[in-house]
């Protein structure tokens, strides 16, 4: 059986679920608030951050992930099932989508000889958007001109790409997973576009789910979004999206999380960081080196920790080798 889920965090579940489209970020009562004020976000910023800490410090917040936690995390497989969280590869445009994937057919094999036949096709993405599942390496991210560990961006990333933060340094993650499957503890279908899950939605969700964030964990975020586009039709989520919101941060960066993730981008927007469009990202992963999981399916993880009754499991991230990228496309693993 699953966790019996808890009472929602918010004391009124229809005022937590109303829209943020034209909700004013400075209403400590809007969804997607309280306001956090310029100031107080580069305080949080500093005491977050964890510059210096790591060799090698490209790697940032993955170094916290030793072969004794992989072979932890390796624990969480009992019944061996494999659930992959990648969004379909996405070449039709929308609101969502501003910038298509492209794939198309190189060779269809009619013109070969001899035997066998092949038929090859080209992919491309500009994959940094909301169409595409995809990792955010530590190069991703500037804020005040700095990257992670205080390298100046502009000497660390040019039109050939990044020298430093990039996901090749990265590689492949294994770790433990936890799903915060917040529509599961509220009781509802989905977070409403501009709904911030803020740090007592965290320790709410893993009361209700019986999971403790813990050092080297992933953590995915399900609000619920790829349901709701499937049943009401696709949104621009740049302008409203349900994500973290910038409070919960501090809890996550005291759990020592590796890796942050979302059926969104983690962000909830619209910003209530004044002149901040993604305060998460730049506490994230400029500030602690943690890098995004960005636009995952999460229904079929949702279904099997239902049906399971636990949300943990092990998860494995495995990006394209790309020397010098920002980031890359990627279908995470999830195995119970």
């Amino acid at each position: 059986m699953s966790p019996t889920p808890a009472e929602p965090p918010h004391p009124e579940r229809a005022a937590a679920a109303e829209p943020a489209r034209g909700a004013d970020p400075g209403d400590a009562a809007a969804p997607n608030g309280p306001a956090v004020s310029r100031p107080e976000f580069d305080r949080i910023f500093e005491a977050v951050r964890t510059w210096g800490r790591w060799d090698p410090a490209d790697r940032g917040a993955w170094n916290r992930v030793t072969e004794e936690h992989v072979r932890r995390a390796t624990g969480h497989v009992r019944s061996g099932r494999v659930v992959p969280m990648a969004l379909p590869w996405n070449t039709r445009p929308g609101p969502d989508n501003r910038k298509p994937a492209l794939h198309h057919m190189t060779d269809l094999g009619d013109v070969e000889s001899p035997e066998p036949t092949t038929h090859k096709d080209f992919l491309a993405a500009d994959y940094h958007g909301k169409g595409v599942t995809h990792l955010d390496a530590l190069s991703h991210i500037a804020y005040r001109g700095r990257l992670y560990d205080g390298r100046a961006a502009h000497e660390c990333v040019d039109a050939a790409g990044a020298r430093f933060g990039t996901v090749a340094a990265l590689g492949p993650l294994v770790t433990t997973g936890v799903l915060l499957d917040l529509p599961a503890v509220l009781g509802v279908r989905w977070l409403e576009p501009g709904r911030a899950v803020r740090a007592k939605d965290v320790l709410a969700a893993e009361k209700a789910l019986g999971v403790t964030i813990g050092e080297g964990d992933a953590v995915l975020l399900r609000s619920g979004h790829v349901r709701r586009r499937a049943e009401l039709g696709a949104w621009d989520p740049d302008a409203a999206s349900a994500g973290f919101h910038v409070d919960a941060v501090p809890l996550l960066a005291e759990r020592g999380v590796c890796l942050l993730g979302g059926d969104g981008d983690s962000d909830v927007r619209p910003s209530p960081v004044p002149g901040v469009h993604s305060p998460v990202h730049a506490l994230a992963v400029t500030a602690m080196g943690v890098p995004l999981l960005d636009n995952l399916d999460l229904e079929a993880l949702s279904a099997a920790t239902e049906e399971a009754g636990r949300y943990t499991f092990l998860l494995v991230v495995a990006p394209l080798n790309v020397p010098g990228g920002t980031g890359s496309p990627v279908n995470p693993v999830a195995v119970l």
